[in-house]
């Protein structure tokens, strides 16, 4: 399989450094551009605070993770941010990219966060029409010591 797109939607959590950093190394050896996108979507905004805060920090963000993909050697990374519900926009965005590939985080919610936030990345993975990749969030670190 030839890979010349792949979109990685991204939440900003701890775990999207790493994720985009697996997103490069695959764009890395397949040659494929890569797509970095965030999905801004509708929230209150609480009263006193400006609502274009939100957008000018996505987009630091955005440029901040952009460069840990260039520093994997990545050579051509694009950037978007959309705004809606975030997993039809990343369905409709890697339609409208032709993406051949989307890889997305799983955060792992089970029980009953899952029941009533949902599953994005679920989402995704039953409407994309391309191939999606889930890639899990890195445990936390074992350390060596042992409990006293």
């Amino acid at each position: 399989m030839t890979l010349s797109t792949i979109l990685c939607p991204l939440d900003f959590s701890a775990a999207s450094s790493g994720l985009v950093a697996y997103a490069a190394a695959l764009a890395v050896a397949t040659g494929a551009e890569l797509r970095l996108l965030h999905v801004c979507e509708p929230q209150e905004t609480p009263v006193g605070e400006p609502s274009a805060a939100r957008p000018a920090s996505c987009a630091q963000r955005l440029q901040d993770l952009r460069a840990v993909a260039e520093q994997a050697g990545t050579k051509r990374v694009q950037t978007g941010i959309v705004q809606g519900e975030a997993a039809a926009e990343i369905v409709a965005e890697a339609s409208r990219q032709r993406a051949d590939l989307i890889v997305i985080g799983a955060h792992g919610c089970t029980g009953i966060t899952r029941f009533l936030m949902g599953s994005t990345a679920e989402i995704v993975l039953r409407t994309a029409a391309c191939a999606t990749l889930l890639v899990r969030a890195p445990l936390q670190p074992e350390t060596t010591e042992k409990p006293s």
